[in-house]
């Protein structure tokens, strides 16, 4: 009787003759995760074996499987040869300590057992009644369900518990995208959703020191390494955001200021993502929220981009979204009292429905490409 961890992956079915792709990404990304962890993996069909492991390296190794995308869920297992007695030991053990109802589920793969399911569970129901008086028999709603699962080759799986994980799809499976990273609650969801659905990420952030303060950059590379987990890692572009900011603030109007800022930021993400093979820049706008999100300010800021802007959040609301944060652990880091480049020279009325004409009339007094190409310049890469 060998301790397992079964790992399960569920969209990938679906891929057709391209499956093989997505498993091997899959693969590549669990042994990326569990790299420092001595284990072996066994491949089967449709699922994953995790064995050899040491039992103190469990609680780790299963931290590590609920944060890659395209694992569907896992089931902490036994491994017993295809035989009735080895399975009918290893079911009473698992139960001994176990009281109220319980059932026997089977799904018998190899076809060359000598007994069908139904009588598998039938037989090692009676021996698990037979042995202990605490337990009774409800098919409908158990307390307690014993999963056996013969497989081919004379190996048979026994397990109790399923935990389900992200889904998705593997992460490196949709191309890659540049995810524009504030200190706020939004864009570190934004960035999971997307690698949820297996984008690979990169990210940038613009800070503004000294309007900003070095723990609002540290709280972001907080943010960046929690959304990293997620990601299999994130190259992170720290972009110095002080002379755009200000020069739209000595030269161009007031309630202008978030949108001529939206409008360098999507450059600037623009630039580094298609240096990096980027495909799309990926924002945590949620339609309407603020005043740099309605439809007027999002069609300004697309204007001066060419790859696609994703939006993952754009018809959720913050409830929603602050839900989201919390499932994966981004929130409490989110809230820290700690500003980003979005609050230095705030205007009291910013405009809520911009103009076109009005937007590129301002922004004619402005050296853009130089100011764009300094901020490059003095851009600093972080690898998480």
């Amino acid at each position: 009787m060998k301790k397992v961890i079964i790992v399960r992956y569920c969209e990938i079915h679906l891929k057709g003759k391209n499956r093989s792709y997505f498993q091997n990404l899959l693969i590549k990304n669990i042994k990326r995760s569990l790299k420092n962890i001595k284990y072996n993996l066994n491949i089967l069909n449709a699922r994953y074996l995790i064995e050899d492991f040491d039992d103190s390296d469990y609680k780790t190794i299963t931290q590590k499987l609920e944060k890659i995308c395209g694992i569907h869920s896992y089931s902490p297992a036994f491994w017993v040869k295809s035989n009735i007695e080895d399975i009918k030991n290893c079911c009473l053990e698992i139960i001994k300590n176990k009281s109220g109802e319980f059932k026997v589920e089977t799904n018998r793969a190899d076809k060359t057992f000598p007994l069908n399911s139904m009588e598998l569970s039938r037989e090692i129901g009676g021996e698990i009644l037979a042995s202990n008086p605490k337990l009774t028999v409800n098919v409908i709603n158990p307390e307690t369900t014993i999963k056996i699962d013969i497989r081919e080759g004379g190996q048979t799986l026994i397990f109790t518990d399923t935990v389900k994980c992200l889904s998705g799809m593997p992460s490196g499976s949709a191309g890659r995208g540049m995810l524009m990273i504030s200190g706020g609650i939004d864009s570190p969801v934004a960035g999971f959703m997307l690698a949820k659905r297996g984008m690979k990420l990169d990210a940038v952030h613009f800070f503004s020191y000294p309007y900003t303060s070095e723990l609002a950059k540290e709280k972001v590379i907080n943010l960046a390494t929690q959304v990293a987990e997620y990601s299999g890692g994130i190259n992170l572009y720290m972009v110095k955001f002080t002379k755009i900011q200000e020069e739209i603030h000595e030269k161009c109007p007031e309630e202008l200021m978030i949108t001529m800022m939206r409008r360098f930021m999507m450059r600037i993400a623009e630039r580094l993502a298609k240096k990096s093979g980027g495909q799309a820049i990926i924002t945590g706008e949620s339609l309407g929220q603020v005043a740099s999100q309605t439809i007027e300010s999002i069609t300004s800021s697309n204007s001066v981009v060419t790859l696609p802007v994703l939006r993952p959040l754009i018809a959720m609301d913050k409830l929603e979204i602050i839900e989201v944060s919390q499932k994966i652990g981004t929130y409490e880091t989110s809230i820290l009292p700690y500003e980003d480049c979005c609050t230095v020279f705030l205007p009291k009325y910013p405009a809520i429905k911009p103009k076109m004409e009005v937007i590129l009339k301002a922004e004619s007094k402005l050296d853009v490409e130089k100011l764009i190409e300094d901020a490059l310049n003095e851009t600093e890469i972080l690898s998480i």
